[in-house]
């Protein structure tokens, strides 16, 4: 009796091997991109306005021939865009004007006008001298005052995959010791794995399966480089009283099935971007016994090559605006 089963648990377990070796598996969601930052990061450009500059309501760039044969770089900054309603608009100054000197500084380079905004010791008028095409004239531009943008302040460090949330480093003093560092959870997106674990909003992470975080750009590093996604890790909690552990299962985006082939008995894809899926049935090279595709609506079925229907097409409309 056993020599008559061995065959079929055999021929059971190749069929099985067979049918995992056809059959492929992608996330059941699309996971984001994420390009991690680094430890110190500046907000602040140096090209942002300081509180008191001048502003001509204009951006400029190099003078640059037009022949493509001979590019050269000619006197003057050539006007790119002019703000609506802007200072430079008031006076008359149009894109591919070329602003040749300012109250009789010659305005070879870009970075000559940015010096005249940023250096500038009042609001009075500043005489242009443009050239437009042949013709070279004087417009008065009477400057705007900047006020000043308050420089971006930075709230917290975004884990949007393996945690779905936000931390801000501090350091923390436990039970009279030299103080830590500790990633408060600032802020819980959808579908975060923290409530789960009894994790919420103003928590404290001193540690990720024992070893310490040094900062929240730390433990999300750590837990996008190190873990994969529905790992299970332990994270050491602080309040005022205690410390303790929970374990937090990193967001899982599941699997799904994403590519079948047997053959030419039965190929089968799908695809999350565009959201896709196909099915051919007795592929026979030429044509199919039968197969299906549907790209986000649009679905269409075809019988032996010969016989098609397609519905859910989209119309191209025209309309008024």
């Amino acid at each position: 009796m056993l020599s008559r089963r061995l065959p079929l648990l055999f021929s059971a377990i190749s069929l099985s091997a067979l049918l995992q070796g056809c059959v492929s598996y992608e996330p059941a969601v699309l996971v984001p991109a994420l390009t991690l930052s680094p430890e110190d990061v500046s907000l602040v450009s140096d090209r942002m306005t300081t509180a008191g500059a001048l502003e001509f309501g204009l951006a400029v760039t190099t003078n640059e021939s037009d022949s493509l044969a001979n590019v050269e770089i000619l006197p003057g900054i050539r006007i790119r865009t002019v703000n609506p309603n802007g200072p430079a608009d008031a006076a008359g100054l149009q894109p591919g004007d070329i602003i040749l000197a300012v109250n009789g500084l010659e305005t070879n380079h870009p970075d000559a006008l940015t010096a005249l905004q940023q250096q500038a010791a009042n609001d009075a008028p500043f005489l242009f001298k443009v050239r437009r095409n042949t013709v070279v004239f004087e417009a008065t531009v009477q400057p705007r005052v900047v006020t000043g943008n308050t420089p971006p302040q930075e709230l917290y460090r975004a884990d949007p995959v393996a945690t779905r949330a936000g931390y801000r480093t501090e350091l923390v003093r436990l039970r009279n010791a030299e103080p830590v560092a500790a990633a408060r959870v600032i802020e819980i997106f959808d579908d975060s794995p923290l409530p789960a674990a009894g994790i919420k909003v103003g928590d404290l992470i001193l540690a990720v399966d024992d070893r310490p975080i040094n900062s929240a750009q730390g433990l999300i590093t750590r837990l996008n480089q190190e873990y994969a996604l529905g790992d299970r890790v332990a994270f050491t909690l602080a309040n005022d009283t205690a410390v303790a552990v929970t374990t937090v299962t990193l967001w899982d985006p599941g699997r799904r099935i994403s590519r079948i082939a047997l053959g030419p008995l039965l190929q089968y894809s799908a695809s999350l971007n565009p959201s896709s899926n196909s099915l051919s049935i007795l592929d026979l090279w030429l044509f199919s016994f039968y197969s299906y595709q549907r790209t986000d609506g649009e679905k269409t079925h075809s019988l032996l090559g010969l016989f098609k229907f397609s519905r859910n097409y989209g119309e191209l409309t025209e309309t008024d605006n």
